[in-house]
């Protein structure tokens, strides 16, 4: 697997983590990407709403566009799959504990 791939995979898993841990699931493109940093990634504004749209595509999470800005709510599938009792091919298995 190529090293962006690995990336991708990993900035996934962390937008699922940042998303379980936000009071209902919900956060903005602008703040995961503010917080995205302290997991070790620092993408660009296009790179966080491409894999927003990718985790929505996937069901993983939904979305919704206020005033320009994209809204991520965190779906049931992608709580499983940020606890690592699920998997889903794109996204990195979260290791135990």
């Amino acid at each position: 697997m190529a090293y962006a791939d690995l990336v991708a995979e990993d900035r996934r898993l962390s937008i699922l983590l940042l998303l379980d841990a936000s009071p209902g699931g919900i956060g903005n493109e602008a703040l995961l990407q503010a917080a995205l940093p302290s997991f070790g990634h620092a993408p660009s504004a296009d790179t966080v709403r491409a894999d927003l749209a990718w985790l929505a595509e996937g069901r993983l999470i939904t979305t919704r566009d206020t005033q320009g800005l994209v809204v991520a709510t965190l779906a049931e599938r992608g709580a499983d799959v940020a606890a690592g009792r699920a998997v889903h091919p794109g996204v990195k298995k979260r290791r135990p504990g």
